[in-house]
């Protein structure tokens, strides 16, 4: 009798099941995060529009620029130079393009939607400067974020 209650005393748990369910639940997470509402800054104050309509779902890659009323570029919280962020992300669309086997030179057209949400405070004329960096990267296509009426209350 004293042998059976020795054995009792030294089980230990099967946690593998465990494990895997753990495993399983971090898989589905990653896969299901939006890492593209973390590139939205909501502190910035967007103008608000009557007929602002909901963002085209397309198959083209977007580059999200947050432009504070300094007209400096707003990433993960911190300021940044527009002229080096848009020139950084250029060279970063060019070599995904030449990774998927095609040649871009720099000043030619990027396949890149630039989504642009400037602060309501930001002056025309640096947001005009970051719309020409832009450009003067191969950027070409821009759509401009503003709030609904709705959304602005």
């Amino acid at each position: 009798m004293s042998a059976s209650l020795h054995s009792s005393e030294n089980a230990e748990p099967n946690l593998t099941p465990m494990l895997d369910m753990v495993f399983q639940l971090v898989t589905f997470f990653m896969l299901v995060i939006n890492f593209q509402a973390a590139s939205l800054d909501m502190s910035l104050k967007l103008p608000v529009i009557g007929s602002a309509r909901p963002a085209d779902k397309g198959a083209e890659e977007l580059l999200v620029l947050n432009v504070n009323k300094n007209g400096k570029v707003m990433m993960y919280g911190n300021e940044q130079d527009p002229a080096a962020f848009v020139k950084n992300e250029g060279k970063e669309a060019r070599f995904k393009l030449e990774l998927s086997g095609k040649k871009v030179k720099k000043g030619e057209e990027l396949p890149t939607l630039v989504v642009v949400r400037a602060d309501l405070g930001t002056p025309f004329e640096l947001l005009n400067k970051v719309l020409t960096e832009c450009q003067n990267e191969g950027f070409r296509k821009f759509a401009l974020r503003a709030m609904s009426k709705a959304e602005g209350s």
